[in-house]
Order: C-alpha cells, then sequence, then structure tokens
C-alpha cells in the first residue's frame, strides 16, 4: 500500500556527473539521477546478455571491507564469455564502492537482472532507506514527481501518461524509500516500465 503522499518540499535532481548523486542525502531529495551514456563495449555487452533469451539473475550480499575494493567472484557468471563482460564488471564494482561510500554501507545486498518483461508493473513505493537502480540496456524504470503521485490514489486509479517520468539506460538513479529517517509518506512513487522489452537491470541496497 502506498501511503500518504507528502508533496511540500519534496523533490528529485538530475545531473551530468556523479557527484550529483550525493544530493539525494539532503532533506526533502528524494531521487537523485547521474544522466550518463553508456560506453560502446557496455552497450555492446548488455545487448548481448539480453540476446540469451535466458532469464539470469544473480544476487549476493557483500560485506564491505574500507581497507579495499569489493571483488565480485564469477558475477553473472553466464554471460563471462561475453565481449565486453570485464568492462561490466568494472563498472559494477565502481558503482558498488560509489554507493557504499554514499551512505557507509557495511553491508549491501546487490541484484542483477535480465528480464523479459516488467518485474513491478504498478506503481509503488519501496520498503527501504536508500537504493541504487541502473538499466545497462531496454526501458528505465517509471516514476512520478511528488505533486504527480499526491494528486493520485493509485491504489484504483493510474496518473496520467503527461506525469510519468522516465530514466534511461546507463542513467543511475538512487531512490529514497520509506525507511529512510525523516522520509515517510515521501518515498518516490515508481515501477518497472511496461513495455515487454529485455532489460538488464543492477539494483543496490543498503543492509548495514
Amino acid at each position: 500500500m502506498i501511503p500518504e503522499r507528502t508533496p511540500v518540499d519534496i523533490f528529485q535532481v538530475s545531473g551530468d556527473t556523479p557527484q550529483v548523486l550525493t544530493d539525494v542525502l539532503q532533506d526533502g531529495v528524494n531521487l537523485a539521477v547521474w544522466r550518463r551514456r553508456l560506453p560502446a563495449q557496455l552497450e555492446d555487452f548488455a545487448a548481448l546478455a539480453i540476446s540469451l533469451g535466458q532469464p539470469l539473475a544473480d544476487q549476493r550480499v557483500i560485506d564491505v571491507d574500507e581497507q579495499r575494493m569489493p571483488v565480485l567472484t564469477e558475477l553473472l557468471r553466464e554471460t563471462a564469455d561475453l565481449h565486453g563482460y570485464e568492462a561490466f564488471v568494472a563498472d559494477v564494482n565502481w558503482l558498488l564502492a560509489a554507493y557504499t561510500c554514499l551512505v557507509g554501507a557495511r553491508r549491501v545486498g546487490l541484484r542483477l537482472r535480465v528480464l523479459a518483461g516488467p518485474m513491478c508493473p504498478r506503481f509503488h513505493v519501496d520498503n527501504v532507506p536508500l537504493r541504487l537502480l541502473t538499466s545497462y540496456a531496454g526501458p528505465g524504470t517509471e516514476w512520478l514527481p511528488v505533486q504527480a503521485s499526491a494528486c493520485v490514489d493509485l491504489r484504483t486509479a493510474q496518473p496520467p501518461v503527461d506525469n510519468i517520468q522516465r530514466l534511461h539506460a546507463g542513467d543511475v538513479a538512487v531512490l529514497k524509500g520509506e525507511k529512510w529517517h525523516g522520509n515517510e509518506g515521501a518515498g518516490l512513487v515508481h515501477r518497472s516500465p511496461p513495455e515487454r522489452q529485455g532489460r538488464l537491470l543492477l539494483s543496490l541496497d543498503w543492509l548495514a
């Protein structure tokens, strides 16, 4: 169930550098988006992974060591022979390190999925503190500006299409959920894109 919305002084930010992600730590910001263009090598890898036609998944809990970079062995191992795999692993490693630094995490939940269609097709909020999402290929996550989410009871009606915003492939988004202290009732309203197209999706969750 989506809680009552509190639109006053809640907003979203975006920018062309990763530094914009730190803005999500500010009061009132429930979404920060780094608008990035993926290198061709990563685009090619993601397209190849989707072309395998398999619902691939990799889920793990990572204990963070402050003295060294995380090592992701056998990450999405079914794709290890594909061109660009090393660049993909390096990018996930970088995002994991940046995310753990952002929140000071000691433990992070990592999920990678190759999806053939929408995973969470209805608008909802996450019952987590702070979640990182990025799609390496395919349509990106859709979300609502707070004014739109405040005006529609999403349990019984869908918002006007004009109010729906979308992330693009390559964008890195950090979303505040309902468990972020002081953000109760203001978690970002979002959903999986409704198209039945292949996606390669990474999510990171702050566990401790």
